[in-house]
């Protein structure tokens, strides 16, 4: 896992980036396991193999490690342009269903999600952290799709993005139904078929 730190850097030696991508990968164990709060700086500290002291160099509160985690979840989103906005959709779509069917850092995300009520100083992480960056690359192919023709130009683009997302998050959160390839097969579908161009209609 790459870890992608947004905190300033401190003054004295180099961050050893292993000691990073191990601190962080312990806190996404340690939260999908038990909770958001069920875990502690000593148990990251004794799963990570370091000492607590490289942690409070690296994220001065809880809070900033689990934002810096959330922010890890997954690697840089990249837009993909295979030339057909279906193919497109269901690039992003494997990519999310691959997250959500993994039982750690969906067990991780979950948590979050479950606990944004007690702890609503982490909504902006969640959003920018994880939903941020995959809502930009599916509103480029959404974009590129009306402009293709694919797709109707009135296009309500914020409700096809929440249908899109919606599903994956209803089966992790609500039903735990399968998180699989006819599931994003199928969200794509209904979205391209719903939104569809009067041209594609026709």
């Amino acid at each position: 896992m790459k870890v992608k730190d947004s905190t300033p850097p401190r003054p004295g030696r180099p961050r050893d980036a292993r000691t990073d991508e191990a601190i962080v990968a312990a806190t996404l164990e340690l939260i999908a396991e038990a909770g958001l709060d069920g875990f502690r700086m000593d148990d990251v500290a004794d799963r990570a193999g370091v000492g607590k002291a490289a942690i409070y160099r690296r994220h001065r509160s809880k809070d900033e490690l689990v934002a810096a985690t959330v922010a890890a979840v997954v690697s840089e989103i990249e837009v993909p342009d295979t030339g057909s906005t279906r193919e497109d959709l269901l690039v992003l779509m494997r990519e999310a269903v691959e997250v959500y069917s993994d039982p750690v850092r969906s067990g991780f995300i979950a948590s979050v999600v479950g606990a944004l009520r007690l702890h609503p100083e982490l909504t902006g992480s969640l959003r920018e952290g994880w939903l941020a960056g995959r809502r930009r690359a599916l509103r480029a192919v959404l974009d590129r799709g009306i402009a293709r023709g694919d797709l109707d130009p009135g296009l309500d683009v914020e409700l096809a993005l929440d249908a899109l997302g919606g599903a994956l998050f209803y089966r992790l959160l609500i039903t735990g139904g399968p998180i699989d390839e006819r599931l994003a097969e199928g969200v794509a579908d209904l979205v391209l078929r719903g939104f569809a161009s009067s041209k594609e209609q026709s």
